[in-house]
This record gives C-alpha cells, sequence and structure tokens, in this order.
C-alpha cells in the first residue's frame, strides 16, 4: 500500500468515527429513541428501536460506499416507503417535542392557543411540497 491509500483510510474512518460519535451523542443526550417509545407507547420494544437506528445506519454507510441498485418491484416499495417514511416521520416527532420546539414557535408568531393549526400547516406544507416535488421534478 502506497502512503496516499493509508493517509486516505486513516482520514476516512476518523471522519467515520467523528460522525458517528456525533450521531449517538444528539440521540443520547436529546433521548430521541425512549421519546419516541414514550409516544407510541411501545417500551418494551426500546431494543428493536436501537437496533433499527444502528442497522439503519450500518447498512445506509455501507450501500453509499458502495455502488448497489437494489432492483424490487413495487409491490415491495411502496409498503417499504410508507414504513420508512412513518419511521422518520416518528422521529422526528419526537425531536421536536423534546425541544419543545412548537410550543416555542407558537409563541413567538402569537398563536399560543392554536398549536393545532400551526402543525397542521406544517404537515400540509410537507404533503403539498413532497408531492410537487415527486410530480413536477422527479417525473419530468
Amino acid at each position: 500500500m502506497t502512503i496516499n491509500v493509508l493517509i486516505t483510510v486513516f482520514i476516512g474512518f476518523a471522519g467515520g468515527l467523528a460522525v458517528g460519535s456525533g450521531f449517538v451523542a444528539f440521540l443520547t443526550v436529546l433521548g430521541i429513541i425512549p421519546r419516541l417509545t414514550q409516544l407510541t407507547k411501545t417500551m418494551k420494544m426500546i431494543h428493536y428501536y436501537e437496533m433499527a437506528v444502528i442497522t439503519g445506519a450500518l447498512a445506509g454507510g455501507f450501500i453509499s460506499l458502495n455502488d448497489y441498485t437494489l432492483h424490487f418491484s413495487p409491490l415491495v416499495l411502496i409498503p417499504l416507503g410508507l414504513m420508512s417514511g412513518v419511521f422518520i416521520g416518528l422521529l422526528a416527532a419526537a425531536l421536536t417535542e423534546v425541544l419543545n420546539v412548537f410550543p416555542i414557535l407558537a409563541k413567538r408568531i402569537g398563536i399560543d392557543g392554536q398549536i393545532v393549526i400551526l402543525i397542521m400547516a406544517i404537515v400540509f406544507g410537507k404533503i403539498f411540497g413532497s408531492l410537487f416535488h415527486w410530480l413536477y421534478l422527479v417525473h419530468q
């Protein structure tokens, strides 16, 4: 091995450790996974949530470093996409719950007693933004 390859491996490994440590610290300090299990009332399954995050991070890292194409039928991809979307949505909801984002934002824009309107605006904005992206930008 040449010195350039060794330096590249060292920098890549150090970068991966730094990003992984930051990700774990982020999830641990904010208590995202325990709060997610509280919201869904599945405290007994906390180990499955942890393993899902670890497996997803490892699989995502492995797939992003290699040039893989998974050839699944739409019948497999639709439920897989729905489950992924639900998990990401629940993770984002737990994050905003932990950080008290909505009450602070509602107070700042002056709608203290109407947080439901704020949440629905965010939900519909996300839905319309996703539909616009898929229908206009992706399927051109």
